[in-house]
């Protein structure tokens, strides 16, 4: 089948675009590849368009799958008609297949397959007929004691069952009635135990199905399976039961009645409960898919967050009784020393006085200019001690990173090969270091699930959830790219066209014979040609005699970027001297169009070239807003209602985003109180990382709740 057609539609892009991307998809090329490398053809689509479109396109895929599968199970049972093959040619959804493949399928015994056995069958016929005949009358010639029929209501209680089962298979029935649910359904929740929770705001809970919010019905599904709540859908009862009625009742006789009371027992035994289950999960899948979209989203912006390039950084890993881990990495992230500080107890005033010498030496030793302290338990009294100690560091800035993920990192395999002689707690200092200097190189080597930047993760599609981050990291790590001279194992692997396999054989090779050049690549084992064009355009060699190679420009196009140069008036020579800003405007003065056809490129491949000649190797990164570092440390205690602050957006989802302002404690603000107009997302106004500028509203120390505002004036 050719979906192009129909994705088109669905993307609002042209059908071209579409056979395009599927094509290259089907011949197996990765996703940022062709984003970035197959322009022309795809008319630039970028990588969430043909992620999105990839998964669109399989689950077509799949339903066209389970069609053809449905079609040869009606026909090998002999029931398959015109009707019937094109209502199923003409289903959208899985839900639509399965209604009509219901009567049909397999069924497990039910009150009707009992009432066929015992020859009820031709009374329901009868009374479907609805003659003006007794129904009572007709049942007696029904009557089998030995077949469990031991008088007429028996037998009219069977043929019932059977038009109960009946009336429950339609699809079209079926269909109006998922639709009256979804339009006019109810979700409500009842308090399952006399007991205070974080659910209480849900003990009488009504809200209709269609404008349920996907955090609710995340926080009613949890509520519901750790039993604090009890969860029904409440159905317009009587409009449903109508439905069902008109499409089988068609007489006002005797038999009639009797068809009427099939249809309600239809749809409050079989028909509700299906559906309600079905609502149920539908609620279920689209707050699943939007929680990851979230996700997602916080995982790229934090990825992507600017890294602080060109300092020696000191790493702090708070604790309490076994002190803080120290660890000094320079710029590069290599480790120069590490060491423990106890500074956290109260009292000790001489392990807080030998701490205290201990990282003002180690910053005099070493010119340490930053220092990253984690978010964890004694976070808050590490950050006070340090944060004393500023004046006596002059040139001495601090950040607080988060640690999510840094525990899991430590106790890694891959933690404990990185550095087989340090305890946990000393690699989680090296992390912490590391992710301030780089977040985007060091939470590669931690599974996306763990660096906490969503809501409700635990109770997602994990495989799902798990497939959408590692799309989230492959876009980010290939988007920046990856100098192949020093990246880890742990990053190569995220690069398009390589796995872990195929990274760790990089690194030996590396080891061993170094990588000058590109072209030395093609000699690393099992790196092939096609492997090679996947992901040449994404490794840089910074030092390589031949400059595009530190570039993005792939090698495929490495005449064509010549060519751009001379046709300009420049020579290698001048790309080795750096970039050539001036390049732009030179070649906007030649005419973009005529240097496209004098040197074979299209259009959107030369603008990437000479992006890239003017900014060689350029990060997207250093484009964004630099990490706040702070010389102060401020007590919740010091917030007061209207004071204004500057701070750091840690997560954002759903009703609101999570604000590091100084305090230890992230302030919240709401949805409501982000802009001075509607908004029906955070996202609109905020990302991960993004520095803001906000208002106290209330401070609850008891709580450490604050509310925020960024709108001065909305509290």
């Amino acid at each position: 089948m050719d979906y192009a057609e129909l994705l088109a539609a669905e993307f609002s892009i042209r059908p071209a675009q579409v056979r395009a991307a599927v094509e290259l998809l089907d011949a197996g090329n990765t996703i940022p590849f062709i984003a970035r490398y197959r322009k022309e053809a795809t008319g630039s689509l970028d990588d969430q368009v043909l992620r999105e479109m990839s998964e669109r396109l399989e689950y077509l895929r799949n339903l066209d799958k389970r069609r053809d599968e449905i079609r040869k199970s009606l026909t090998e049972l002999d029931v398959m008609n015109s009707e019937l093959e094109s209502q199923l040619a003409a289903a959208k959804t899985l839900s639509e297949l399965e209604d009509l493949y219901r009567p049909y399928r397999p069924k497990r015994r039910t009150r009707a397959t009992v009432a066929k056995e015992r020859g009820l069958e031709p009374l329901a016929l009868w009374l479907m007929m609805q003659p003006a005949g007794d129904p009572a009358a007709e049942a007696v010639k029904y009557i089998n004691p030995e077949k469990e029929v031991p008088d007429a209501e028996a037998a009219l209680a069977g043929a019932r069952d059977i038009l109960a089962e009946t009336a429950s298979d339609s699809a079209s029935l079926r269909k109006e009635l998922r639709g009256m649910l979804e339009r006019e359904g109810i979700i409500c929740t009842k308090a399952a135990k006399d007991e205070d929770s974080v659910y209480s705001m849900y003990y009488d809970f009504r809200e209709p199905v269609r404008s349920m919010a996907p955090h609710r019905i995340l926080a009613v599904n949890r509520g519901e399976h750790e039993e604090f709540l009890k969860v029904a859908l409440e159905a317009p009862e009587e409009k449903a039961k109508a439905a069902v009625r008109r499409e089988f009742v068609r007489e006002h006789n005797a038999a009639a009645m009797q068809v009427a009371e099939a249809c309600d027992d239809a749809w409050g035994r079989l028909i509700f409960p299906s559906l309600e289950r079905e609502i149920r999960t539908e609620l279920t899948d689209r707050a699943n898919e939007s929680a990851i979209r979230v996700f997602s989203r916080n995982l790229h912006q934090l990825l992507m967050q600017p890294p602080i390039k060109g300092k020696v950084t000191l790493g702090v890993d708070p604790g309490f009784r076994t002190g803080c881990k120290l660890a000094v990495v320079d710029e590069n992230g290599r480790v120069l020393d590490t060491g423990v500080g106890y500074f956290t107890l109260p009292g000790n005033e001489n392990g807080k006085a030998a701490a205290a010498r201990l990282i003002k030496g180690l910053v005099a030793k070493y010119g340490v200019t930053a220092i990253a302290i984690g978010n964890g338990t004694a976070s808050r009294e590490s950050e006070q001690f340090i944060a004393g100690l500023l004046p006596e560091m002059p040139g001495v800035a601090y950040m607080i990173v988060s640690e999510a993920g840094a525990s899991v990192y430590s106790a890694s395999k891959l933690a404990a090969d990185e550095f087989p002689d340090f305890d946990v707690t000393q690699r989680s200092a090296v992390s912490i270091a590391r992710r301030m200097q780089d977040p985007l190189a060091e939470l590669v080597k931690i599974d996306p699930k763990a660096i906490g930047v969503g809501q409700y993760q635990h109770d997602l599609k994990q495989n799902e959830l798990s497939d959408a981050l590692d799309g989230v990291v492959e876009q980010c790590v290939n988007q920046v790219g990856v100098e192949v001279s020093t990246a880890s194992a742990e990053l190569l692997c995220h690069v398009a066209g390589i796995g872990p396999a195929l990274a760790k054989n990089i690194v030996s090779y590396r080891e061993e014979n170094g990588i000058p050049t590109r072209q030395a690549l093609k000699k690393v084992p099992k790196l092939g040609p096609r492997a090679f064009e996947q992901c040449a355009g994404f490794l840089r060699v910074a030092d390589s005699k031949n400059p595009l190679d530190a570039t993005a420009v792939h090698p495929e196009s490495y005449d064509g970027a010549k060519a751009v140069l001379e046709k300009l008036g420049y020579g290698m020579e001048n790309l080795r001297k750096g970039g050539l800003p001036e390049i732009l405007q030179r070649a906007a003065a030649y005419g973009e169009e005529k240097l496209a056809a004098e040197t074979g490129l299209g259009i959107p491949t030369l603008k990437d070239i000479l992006g890239e000649l003017a900014k060689p190797g350029r990060d997207p990164r250093d484009d964004l807003p630099k990490p706040v570092l702070r010389t102060d440390v401020l007590d919740i205690k010091d917030l007061a209602p209207g004071m204004e602050l500057t701070g750091t957006v840690r997560n954002v989802i759903d009703f609101g985003a999570f604000v590091d302002i100084g305090v230890h404690q992230d302030g919240l603000v709401h949805i409501s109180r982000m802009a001075d107009r509607f908004i029906r997302s955070p996202g609109e106004v905020v990302k991960v990382g993004d520095i803001v500028k906000v208002w106290v509203v209330s401070v609850d120390e008891k709580k450490k709740r604050i509310a925020l505002t960024m709108v001065k004036g909305k509290m």
